[in-house]
């Protein structure tokens, strides 16, 4: 494995990739899929479960994996992170020879808060307020697909989760309107994974509801998967992180299935 070390944004945040390593024998792939991990903490700071454990999967899948370890707290307002994140993807594109990353089968990956940043590029990366202050460079920051755990999607009173919408939006009013993404969707919106428990108590699981009707509204590919019994922020549950629940587990599986067949990965 080889990893390696970029930052991203005018913040220059770290963005750290585990890479495969290469090898002569004709029969293993060398050029692979890559996913972009965002944790979750509601903008305030980046969940350890929800990085190294679930790049560990990935690559265990024969994957490139990054980890983007974005603004928090008052850094997170004036769009930082979905700058980083868009500076991530086009990173990526531009080193795809140099890291072995096919640059048509890019994923961003994102927890809670990390799934609103995820959310925010899937919708996003060609929004107005977005290229006044960032060079997509034509698109380049566009991911292929977005993975949403247990996501934020609103902003809106009653459904929202407070903290991490306060932190985004820096309390501006018009940012906070803004950042509610299921009213973000567009034709250009990327296909999206989406998991959620119903007994979520911090995230309502209205949130990914709400958004997988967006995406449907305008025939975004999507599969929404539900479980019916889980806390917050579960992230592989499994005894790993501390949050084994069988039943929630196998959204590891069927994400794993979903993005293979996406980019025509078999292992």
């Amino acid at each position: 494995m080889r990893i390696i070390q970029t930052a991203v944004g005018k913040n220059q945040v770290p963005l750290t990739g585990y890479l495969q390593d290469f090898t002569q024998d004709g029969g293993i792939r060398n050029i692979r899929p890559t996913v972009v991990i965002c944790p979750g903490g509601a903008y305030r700071f980046r969940s350890e479960r929800e990085r190294d454990p679930v790049a560990l999967h990935f690559l265990s899948m024969s994957y490139n994996v990054f980890i983007l370890d974005y603004s928090v707290q008052e850094e997170a307002a004036s769009l930082n992170p979905l700058i980083e994140a868009s500076d991530a993807i086009i990173r990526i594109r531009e080193h795809a020879v140099d890291w072995m990353c096919d640059p048509n089968s890019i994923a961003i990956v994102g927890f809670s808060a990390g799934g609103h940043l995820a959310a925010s590029l899937a919708t996003m990366h060609d929004h107005p307020r977005l290229l006044a202050a960032f060079d997509t460079k034509g698109g380049m920051n566009r991911p292929d697909a977005a993975v949403l755990c247990y996501p934020v999607i609103s902003t809106k009173s009653g459904v929202c989760h407070q903290e991490s919408s306060d932190w985004v939006s820096g309390k501006d009013e018009e940012d906070r309107k803004l950042f509610s993404l299921e009213d973000r969707v567009t034709e250009t919106t990327v296909p999206c994974f989406i998991w959620h428990t119903v007994t979520d108590g911090s995230v309502p699981v209205e949130n990914s509801m709400l958004f997988a009707s967006a995406l449907r509204a305008k025939n975004i590919p999507f599969a929404l998967h539900l479980f019916s019994e889980g806390a917050h922020g579960l992230s592989m549950s499994n005894h790993e992180v501390g949050t084994p629940n069988k039943e929630c587990q196998a959204w590891v599986g069927l994400c794993s299935s979903w993005l293979n067949g996406r980019f025509e990965h078999e292992l």
